[in-house]
């Protein structure tokens, strides 16, 4: 039905619906399942978001290797302390991209949105857009299929994968998705929400993957939390009527092109970036014990 931004938009405008009812349209044409049946499904997705989102924020979960975990509760309680700069909304949203993520260390159960290594953004931001305007459930899951035409689309004309791309293509584009929903959400049009979507992702453009000791921890988890604070202003940008110069589908190519030119040691590789500094090279040699001297 749709291969770019600009078909999404124009199907969602041409027949007077949202962005997430054409991909529920697409879904039906793909798969030949009911709508009820593709509901059901992200209505399951939804439930395993809640649930790494909830653990993440009331349970001190850590990874095996040491690295992370505890910060989305230590978040949330600076966040009630009131002595916040950025505002309550924001820092939920972003605590709770940290949970998902830390859950997903902690080898917990998560849902890819695009990938694992990015799960957090879009469920931080959906739950705490849940808390601010208390959304239906079915309007919790036109989010998620809001965001998912946007990967869609990202998917096919350039890359979700870190060892492709860089995490640009991963948090990247997590970010995007997450600010195209989030102007549905909030009543904005379908082109407002490619704007969105256009805003979030150059402003992640050249973003490499370095995981430190070849974990999705560090940086990977702080990302996700950056990803999600980009999202909600991208969003909020876009339902201003403010307009990326450059186009969506243009900016996902650019997106695409940047990746191809991202030396290998700055994609999934751990040769490169923060993975290569001192202290990056010294949390690998303790995770793995090995000694500095045989590095």
């Amino acid at each position: 039905m749709f291969r770019n931004v600009a078909e999404l938009v124009e199907l969602a405008q041409t027949q007077n619906c949202k962005i997430s009812d054409v991909m529920i349209a697409q879904e039906m044409e793909f798969t030949g399942r009911s709508r009820e049946e593709i509901i059901a499904q992200m209505d399951r997705n939804l439930r395993v978001m809640e649930e790494a989102v909830e653990r993440g924020v009331t349970e001190e979960v850590k990874s095996h290797s040491g690295l992370t975990g505890g910060d989305a509760i230590r978040l949330q309680a600076y966040m009630k302390s009131g002595k916040s700069l950025t505002g309550e909304f924001v820092l939920d949203a972003v605590s709770k991209a940290i949970a998902t993520n830390e859950v997903n260390a902690a080898m917990g159960t998560i849902c890819a949105t695009p990938t694992a290594g990015s799960a957090g953004v879009v469920p931080g931001v959906l739950f705490a857009l849940k808390n601010k305007l208390h959304p239906t459930r079915e309007q919790m899951i036109e989010f998620l299929f809001a965001s998912g035409a946007f990967g869609f689309v990202v998917a096919n004309n350039a890359s979700i994968s870190g060892a492709a791309g860089g995490c640009q293509a991963e948090v990247g584009s997590a970010t995007g998705m997450a600010a195209a929903a989030i102007v549905e959400m909030a009543g904005g049009t379908p082109e407002q929400s490619a704007q969105a979507m256009a805003i979030a992702l150059k402003n992640m453009l050249g973003l490499v993957c370095d995981p430190v000791a070849g974990l999705v921890e560090v940086p990977c988890v702080k990302r996700n939390a950056m990803g999600a604070s980009n999202a909600l202003v991208a969003a909020d940008m876009a339902l201003a009527g403010i307009e990326s110069r450059i186009p969506c589908d243009e900016v996902i190519d650019a997106m695409y092109r940047i990746g191809q030119t991202m030396p290998t040691a700055l994609k999934e590789t751990a040769q490169g970036g923060l993975a290569a500094t001192p202290t990056g090279r010294a949390l690998e040699a303790k995770i793995f014990g090995i000694p500095l001297d045989k590095k």
